[in-house]
Formats: C-alpha cells, sequence, structure tokens
C-alpha cells in the first residue's frame, strides 16, 4: 500500500494539532512538514516552534521534515531536538549533500534529499546508497495548490530503476498537485510515499481522502 504524508501547509493553522491528529488517525503514515525561509524560496512557513508544540501534542507521529532553506546544514540539530524523524534538504542549496547526510544520521534522524523540477535527477546517484529518502519536486517549491508537473514521472522511473539495480529501498517521495489521479501515476511511476496537502486538508471529509489515496 502507497505511504501517505500529508502536507500540513494546506492544514487550518487555527486547528493544526486537531487537522494533524484527525489525518493520523484516518491512516496517514506521518506528517509533512514544510520548512520556508523566503529566501532558497519566495515564502516564509514556519519553523522550529512549531513543529516543538506539534511534537509535545502529537509525540508518536513521524515528522517528513522539508527543509526549503538556503543552509540547511545549520538548522540540523535544532530540528532534530523539536522532533524531526526524517530531515529532506534540497540538492539546489548552499551545502555540501555527502556531509549533510552524514550530519543527520549522526543526529539519530533520517535523511533525505529533494530536486527541484529544473534539476537532472541523476545528480542525486553519488548519494543514493546513503538516503532514506528521494523527494521530487512535481511543482516549483514555495507554494501550496500548484499544478502537477508531469516531468516528474520521468525522474521516478530513474529512481525506481536504479534503486532496484543497487537493491535500495528508500522512500521514493513525490511532492506538488497530488491527488488521486497524479498521485495514481506517481505510484505506476515508482513512488511509494505521496505528500498530498489541498486534496487531503482541502477535502470535504479528509479522512476518506487519505484512505483513497493510500489505496493506490
Amino acid at each position: 500500500m502507497t505511504k501517505l504524508s500529508p502536507s500540513i501547509l494546506s492544514a487550518d493553522f487555527s486547528r493544526l494539532g486537531q487537522d494533524c491528529r484527525q489525518v493520523l488517525e484516518a491512516g496517514a503514515d506521518m506528517l509533512h512538514y514544510d520548512v520556508m525561509d523566503g529566501h532558497f524560496v519566495p515564502n516564509i512557513s514556519f519553523g522550529v516552534p512549531v513543529l516543538k508544540s506539534l511534537h509535545a501534542a502529537l509525540p508518536d507521529a513521524f515528522y517528513d521534515v522539508h527543509l526549503m532553506i538556503s543552509r540547511p546544514q545549520d538548522y540540523l540539530e535544532t530540528f532534530v531536538k523539536a522532533g524531526a524523524s526524517l530531515i529532506t534538504f534540497h540538492l539546489e542549496s548552499d551545502c555540501d549533500a555527502g556531509q549533510t547526510i552524514r550530519k543527520i544520521h549522526e543526529l539519530g534522524c533520517k535523511a533525505g534529499i529533494s530536486v527541484k523540477p529544473g534539476t537532472d535527477v541523476r545528480q542525486v546517484l553519488p548519494y543514493l546508497d546513503q538516503l532514506d529518502l528521494v523527494l521530487v519536486m512535481s511543482v516549483e517549491p514555495g507554494f501550496g495548490g500548484q499544478k502537477f508537473m508531469p516531468q516528474a514521472l520521468d525522474k521516478l522511473r530513474l529512481l525506481k530503476e536504479e534503486c532496484a539495480r543497487r537493491g535500495l529501498c528508500p522512500y521514493l517521495e513525490v511532492d506538488g498537485g497530488v491527488d488521486e489521479t497524479t498521485g495514481r501515476l506517481c505510484v505506476q511511476a515508482g513512488a511509494n510515499l505521496l505528500v498530498a496537502g489541498s486534496a487531503v486538508f482541502g477535502a470535504a471529509d479528509p479522512a476518506q481522502a487519505v484512505a483513497r489515496l493510500r489505496a493506490l
């Protein structure tokens, strides 16, 4: 069954804890936590204090933290202490990818790399053996509600083939414009973890939306 990581960027912030609890109780596997710095991407979201509060309220949840920031290596320890279960940083950010992966693992956290739509996913391959997750962005990072970019499917196929060739089984995650239709295409291409924001938190029945997406 496909795993689901609802993006809390699309939740109702006035009832964030309640919304997150609802989707977890409905069967969501983890919570996708988008961190934006207004520099690496043209938007600002939330940071360490919100994650710390959520972790205190929902300590058993798995927090899938996506750092869309320029210098991720400067904030790894604070996010791990706040409750991150897995930290994904961007290959395009200002850091040494190998060192950043090692630091995340040294902190006792799982590590992932993300690539923007315009980045050749083959740049991730030298690090593939060290990763717990590869996140393929199917929209330009920075804002929710964008239309899915189908070129993400080719990236997922390439990653799936390379993982099979090496005998690896990291999460192959896709984020951006994911709903039942695009999610099915992503799963067919190789994704085993879907990030969905509007399709879950914007649904009339979020619990039903979770069930449908996990059944893909």
